[in-house]
C-alpha cells in the first residue's frame, strides 16, 4: 500500500530531528535516530546503497550486467528514507543557522535537556538484545564508557582548514552519525573545525563544503558497512558497546562545565534539573508509546489469524 502525503511529511520531520542535532555540539545524530524510530531504516538502507553502488562499479565494467546492484537498491526502503534525507540536508542547514546560536545562548538549559534525554535512551541499546547482561558484557560497557568519557573531556585542538584535513575530519565526524552517543558536531569542535564549518554553511563556501561532503560519504561508506555488519552478526556485543560510548558520552551533555570542558560547581540547580527530567521523560514516553503501538499491532495481527512479523530492528 503506498504512503500517504503524511506519512512522507512524518518522516521528514524525523530525518530533520536527526539533521538539527549534528548541527548542535554534543547532540548525538544517533541517540536521536534512536529515538524517533529511524535509526534501523538509517543503517540498513545507507549498507544497502554502498553495496549496490560497490556491486555497480565492479560489475557494469566487467560485463556482469546490473542485477546484483539493483537488488541491494530495491532492498532499500525509499518510501522512508527518501524523505528523511531530505528533511535531515534542510533541517541540518536550518539549524547551523538558526538553531546553533540559540543553543549557545542557553547552552546549561540544551544540554540539561539532551543529557535527560540521551539517559534515557540508554534503555533502548540495553534492552535491544533481548538477552540479559553478563559481568562480561558490563566490564566490557564500563572499558567503552571510560573511553567516550575520556574522549569527550578533551580540550579542542585548532586543526587548520586545509582541505586534506577537512576531509579526514569529515570523514570522522560522519561516523558519529551512526554511533548513538556520539555527536558529529562534538567532534568537529574537538578537532577546531566547528566554527570554520558553520561559517562555511552561512557563507556557502562550495570549495569548503564539496571537500568535506566527500568526506562524509567517504567515512559513512566505510563505517556504516562495518557497523552493519556488526549488528547482523555480533548484535549483543554491539548494543553492549554503543551502550557504553552513550553512557561516557554523556559527560559531553554535562551542564555545568566551561567552554574548554571543565567541571565548575553546579549553579541554577533547581531549573537545570527540570530540563533534565523534561528530557528523561520525553524519550521515556517515546518509548512507551512505540512499544504499547507494537503490542497492539501484534495483538491485531494474532486476534485476525495472521503470523507475527519477523522484524529486523536491532532495537526492538
Amino acid at each position: 500500500m503506498a504512503n500517504s502525503a503524511g506519512s512522507y511529511l512524518l518522516d521528514a520531520v524525523r530525518g530533520g530531528a536527526v539533521g538539527a542535532s549534528e548541527a548542535l555540539p554534543g547532540i548525538s545524530g544517533g541517540t536521536v535516530a534512536l529515538i524517533v524510530g529511524l535509526y534501523d531504516k538509517l543503517i540498513g538502507g545507507a549498507g544497502h546503497m554502498v553495496s549496490g553502488i560497490k556491486r555497480y562499479v565492479t560489475d557494469v565494467p566487467r560485463g556482469r550486467g546490473r542485477a546484483r546492484a539493483q537488488e541491494q537498491f530495491r532492498q532499500v526502503d525509499w518510501s522512508v528514507l527518501v524523505p528523511a534525507l531530505v528533511g535531515m540536508a534542510v533541517f541540518l542547514v536550518l539549524a547551523a543557522l538558526l538553531l546553533a546560536p540559540l543553543v549557545d545562548a542557553y547552552t546549561r538549559y540544551a544540554y540539561a535537556l539532551f543529557f535527560g534525554l540521551v539517559l534515557a535512551c540508554l534503555w533502548i541499546p540495553y534492552s535491544g538484545a533481548g538477552r540479559p547482561w553478563r559481568a562480561g558484557h558490563y566490564a566490557v560497557a564500563l572499558v567503552f564508557a571510560v573511553a567516550a568519557f575520556v574522549l569527550t573531556g578533551l580540550p579542542g585542538a585548532n586543526l587548520p582548514t586545509h582541505p586534506a584535513v577537512v576531509f579526514l575530519a569529515a570523514a570522522v565526524a560522519v561516523c558519529a552519525l551512526v554511533l548513538p552517543g556520539l555527536s558529529g558536531s562534538f567532534i568537529l569542535l574537538t578537532l577546531g573545525l566547528y566554527e570554520p564549518t558553520i561559517s562555511a554553511v552561512g557563507d556557502l563556501d562550495i570549495a569548503y563544503l564539496a571537500v568535506f561532503a566527500l568526506g562524509m560519504l567517504t567515512g559513512l561508506s566505510l563505517f556504516v558497512k562495518l557497523l552493519q555488519h556488526l549488528l547482523e552478526n555480533f548484535q549483543h556485543m554491539t548494543l553492549v558497546v554503543l551502550t557504553g560510548l552513550m553512557a561516557g558520552s554523556l559527560r559531553a551533555l554535562w551542564p555545568w562545565q566551561t567552554e574548554s570542558r571543565e567541571v565548575v560547581t553546579p549553579t541554577d540547580v533547581p531549573v537545570t534539573v527540570v530540563f533534565i527530567v523534561a528530557g528523561f521523560v520525553i524519550v521515556t514516553a517515546a518509548i512507551v508509546w512505540e512499544r504499547r503501538k507494537r503490542s497492539r499491532a501484534e495483538a491485531a495481527r494474532v486476534a485476525a489469524g495472521v503470523r507475527p512479523e519477523r522484524t529486523e530492528s536491532h532495537f526492538s
